[in-house]
């Protein structure tokens, strides 16, 4: 295994990518907060073009960039995944609950899973596993909740001034997309800024141990 997982200096930019993703995420909380009509086809096209977008940011930088082939896969396999779950998501935007729970539970899964391991194996090493650990983890806890969430409910309630409702499963599947989305986009602009900041601060010494260099370089 190598020392670090990117491709020669090439990390030194990695810190873009957790922003670019921080802001596609934050576009998504916004929309899905003051938006209305939390409806399952509302909730597919906007949960398609976060996947399409996030799967293109990872996908793109994963290949020329990742010199260990493993780390290169993963993120590799979790960008495509993204990109085909984004399509998918667009094409079949009219396909109702169903779908939309099943998209969001597989995506979720897959995609947490990978980036998850990826931070783990690479946990102590360089800084940015950190970043990587914690948004598999949210993201496979997406899944989870997307799984306990019962389909078939329905559940009237009276909010304050006398206005009715009807809570459902759709409703509340992109109101955890969108907790979701806003959880690592805050997550992600703090991490990228401080991979930024990393690279930014004078090399250390030659006998510094190794999580202190890789951190600084990352």
């Amino acid at each position: 295994m190598p020392s670090i997982p990117f491709d020669g200096a090439k990390h030194d930019r990695y810190w873009l990518v957790p922003i670019l993703r921080a802001v596609i995420a934050l576009a998504t909380a916004v929309v899905i907060t003051f938006s209305q009509g939390h409806s399952s086809q509302f909730g597919l096209v906007v949960f398609g073009v976060f996947t399409l977008l996030s799967g293109v940011v990872v996908a793109g930088f994963a290949f020329p960039n990742f010199s260990d082939t493993v780390t290169r896969a993963f993120f590799l396999g979790q960008g495509v995944i993204g990109v085909v779950t984004g399509v998918f998501a667009l094409m079949v935007s009219g396909g109702g609950l169903s779908i939309f729970l099943y998209v969001v539970t597989l995506w979720a899964a897959l995609t947490g899973f990978l980036e998850l391991y990826s931070g783990i194996r690479w946990r102590g090493r360089i800084a940015a596993a950190k970043d990587w650990t914690a948004v598999g983890a949210f993201t496979v806890l997406l899944a989870l909740a997307t799984l306990l969430v019962p389909p078939g409910l329905e559940q009237r309630f009276a909010a304050p001034g006398g206005v009715e409702g009807v809570l459902r499963a759709d409703i509340v599947v992109v109101g955890l997309v969108g907790a979701y989305a806003a959880i690592i986009g805050v997550y992600l602009v703090i991490g990228g800024l401080s991979l930024r900041w990393a690279v930014k601060r004078p090399v250390a010494a030659a006998g510094d141990d190794i999580d202190g260099t890789v951190g600084a370089a990352s």
